[in-house]
């Protein structure tokens, strides 16, 4: 597995291990869901798949233009696309799926074409993360170059990274955009969206 330029390898099969185990408990949480999960995902405990082949990968790369970012890239290696985050997200997709939001779902970018669009947000209100942070202030102007990297069908609600937002280490802003929020929540990469995800299924 590559590590990112920190050098640092992030546990996904840990992670995706505890959140299938929780999911799959049926006094936990599967009678949550509209359906059961399919026969042989219950079987395997294990909500996403074989991981993505360095073919898969590099070809995603092609299509970008770019590097993918490390974490990112270490969960298409763990698991090429994934089931259910939470009720919220019905699947991350696999290599072959994902695209720039402007190729793959540009109404998503037209959707965000009124004034709210327009408006500048400066430095010192972007760059801010955590509890202090204001879902409104988000930069609309990043949505067409950004990667979609979910899909639930009939809803707002998506995963996206930003390529125009990038940390020494080469991760690239996440966002959690989401049809009950003015905006978006913002995390510094994409192993961070998905702990905080992870917490907020547990309802921690």
């Amino acid at each position: 597995m590559r590590r990112g330029e920190d050098g640092r390898i992030h546990p996904w099969r840990d992670l995706l291990q505890r959140w299938s185990d929780e999911w799959l408990d049926p006094v936990l949480h599967e009678q949550e869901r509209d359906e059961p999960f399919p026969a042989e995902v219950r079987a395997a405990r294990w909500l996403g798949g074989p991981g993505a082949t360095p073919g898969e990968l590099a070809g995603l790369e092609e299509r970008l233009g770019a590097g993918l970012p490390p974490s990112y890239r270490q969960f298409l290696q763990t698991s090429n696309g994934w089931l259910d985050t939470t009720n919220e997200i019905a699947r991350l997709l696999p290599a072959r799926e994902v695209g720039r939001v402007g190729d793959v779902d540009p109404e998503l970018v037209g959707g965000w074409g009124d004034d709210r669009g327009r408006v500048e947000v400066p430095d010192e209100e972007y760059f801010v993360y955590g509890d202090e942070q204001d879902c409104c202030a988000i930069r609309t102007e990043y949505l067409g170059d950004m990667l979609k990297i979910s899909d639930t069908p009939e809803a707002g609600d998506v995963y996206l990274l930003n390529p125009h937002v990038v940390t020494p280490e080469g991760e690239w802003e996440a966002w959690y955009l989401a049809h009950w929020l003015p905006g978006a929540v913002r995390y510094r990469s994409f192993w961070e969206l998905m702990n905080d995800e992870y917490r907020s299924f547990r309802g921690d």
